[in-house]
């Protein structure tokens, strides 16, 4: 800061230190003026001086000092001397304030919403909204924008669920072809097994797998796999259990393609004596009941309010309405020690699984006198696969079920099970089952709605010997983020879920183990368009 006297005495100039800006210049008339009132002005502005040069520094720093005239600087300085600061943290607490009147208003109805970013920048151009109706603008925008994601999102649910429960066209093809293979081929329709090995059906040295389905290409994988990784395939009885309609279909793949040493019998529902309207009474009424198919096969949509569920909590709801579980095919299970009476030890296996290991060791394993051998699924790595207790599968809200069943219990899996049907046949496992069935049947549904699992959690109550996790691994179906290499040491890998590996919604990453126990070269396979993809 620098101060001039002009030689006359006549005006004092005030400029910047580099002299390039005047900042104050004060003419003097010499001939009114006396040299005290001057020397009164100089000690006036000597002492108004540091002031000036700290505003200036203040500015300075801020930018100002970009300004090429006192008008500028003035324009910034002035604000400022009388109090006005627009500081930064002001129009934040202003936005703030706006936003949270927003917030709880109404949006104005003749307000246009944008589809766009573009297109508000125009309109703000255009209309010069205030800041207010700006925010009404985004407000209405992200509603509108949540809304299309949040209906786009149960749209992809829906699809998904159908696209789950439907037969893609190449295993239908599979079926229908092997089925016409059975009428007009001899050996598609020979004895399995060959008569010499009746009796090892029946003959409790041998290990005995059950699998019940109605998908040929799933089927053949389960016993495959299971033969492959074996170490004494020659052990091994699979028993194969189908529908009417699937049966000449899947007792031609085992006749056309055996998978010696191990020995396969197929058998229809059909075929077996026990199962009578008598003896399995309530899956009768199942099927049957109109109510309880149009659950499972009506609108899904119908009766759903979307604004007060989820999208986790929808899939799980459509999950629970899978045809599947009105299948007798897959309440089969309970019925395993009247199905094979002169078993005592067989391992239940899922369509949906793949076997990467021998499980002979199973037959040893000492059950300490309980039915059931299975994995729980309270505890393990994964906090979403294995976290499952009671509470997850039926309504507490239930008087039967609070009174009788506690939400804390852990849960275990289906899929993959060692059963000691000596030590089920002392038990009332199939009658308990039946009890509670019939009463969700009789509660409309409302104790649970998640298919076979809850009444049998029940009905195995007391009687299920926990296994090591190892032996089974679940969730490959419905859980993207499974860890490979814990895949790749499971000894079972289960795909439940909606993304089975034989669908186009199935997981990429997880389906080549599926895909590597799938004959791409069998003739009814290629035929039928069925790709290693």
């Amino acid at each position: 800061m620098q101060l001039h006297f002009s030689p006359s005495m006549r005006s004092i100039t005030i400029s910047s230190n580099n002299g390039f800006i005047d900042l104050m210049k004060i003419k003097v008339a010499a001939c009114h003026i006396s040299y005290r009132t001057l020397f009164h002005t100089i000690l006036i502005l000597a002492f108004l001086l540091p002031f000036v040069f700290i505003l200036t520094a203040l500015v300075t720093l801020e930018g100002v000092n970009k300004c090429s005239s006192f008008d500028c600087l003035g324009r910034r300085l002035g604000p400022k001397l009388l109090g006005r600061v627009d500081d930064p943290a002001r129009l934040v607490r202003d936005l703030y304030n706006i936003l949270n009147e927003v917030k709880t208003g109404e949006i104005p109805s003749a307000l246009e919403l944008p589809d766009s970013f573009d297109q508000l920048v125009s309109d703000m151009k255009n209309n010069q909204y205030d800041a207010k109706t700006f925010a009404f603008m985004l407000r209405g925008m992200m509603q509108k924008f949540e809304r299309e994601i949040r209906e786009s999102k149960f749209s992809e649910l829906m699809n998904k669920h159908f696209a789950a429960s439907s037969v893609p066209k190449g295993i239908h093809c599979l079926s229908l072809r092997l089925t016409d293979e059975y009428s007009s081929n001899a050996n598609a329709r020979k004895q399995l097994p060959p008569p010499e090995l009746l009796p090892t059906l029946s003959d409790n040295s041998y290990h005995h797998f059950i699998v019940s389905t109605d998908n040929i290409l799933a089927a053949s994988v389960v016993v495959t796999s299971t033969v492959q990784s074996s170490q004494k395939p020659e052990n091994i009885v699979f028993h194969v259990i189908t529908d009417k309609k699937t049966y000449a279909g899947m007792h031609s793949w085992f006749a056309l393609n055996p998978v010696t040493p191990a020995i396969v019998e197929v058998r229809g529902i059909h075929q077996f004596d026990w199962l009578t309207r008598e003896n399995v009474p309530v899956l009768e009424a199942v099927e049957n009941q109109n109510g309880i198919r149009n659950y499972y096969h009506g609108n899904h949509f119908t009766g759903t309010n979307l604004s007060d569920t989820n999208p986790y909590k929808f899939a799980s709801k459509l999950q629970a309405r899978s045809p599947k579980y009105i299948s007798l095919l897959n309440h089969l299970r309970i019925y395993i020690p009247e199905l094979f009476p002169n078993l005592d030890k067989v391992v239940f296996l899922d369509d949906d699984v793949v076997v990467q290991r021998d499980l002979s060791p199973l037959w040893e394993i000492d059950m300490n006198g309980k039915v059931n051998g299975a994995v729980e699924t309270c505890r393990g790595d994964d906090q979403w696969v294995m976290s499952k207790h009671f509470r997850n599968y039926f309504n507490f809200s239930h008087p039967l079920v609070a009174q009788h069943l506690d939400p804390d219990e852990c849960a275990w899996a289906y899929g993959m099970n060692v059963f000691d049907l000596r030590a089920w046949r002392t038990t009332n496992i199939r009658e308990t089952y039946h009890t509670w069935l019939k009463e969700n049947l009789r509660s409309n549904l409302t104790m649970w709605k998640l298919g076979t699992l809850p009444p049998a959690l029940i009905a195995f109550k007391g009687h299920v010997h926990p296994i090591g996790p190892s032996w089974h691994m679940l969730g490959l179906g419905y859980q993207n983020k499974t860890d490979i290499e814990s895949v790749r040491k499971a000894a079972v890998i289960h795909f439940n879920g909606q993304s089975k590996p034989w669908l186009q919604i199935g997981f990429d990453h997880l389906r080549p183990f599926w895909n590597k126990y799938v004959n791409y070269t069998n003739d009814f396979v290629r035929n039928c368009h069925i790709l290693d993809s």
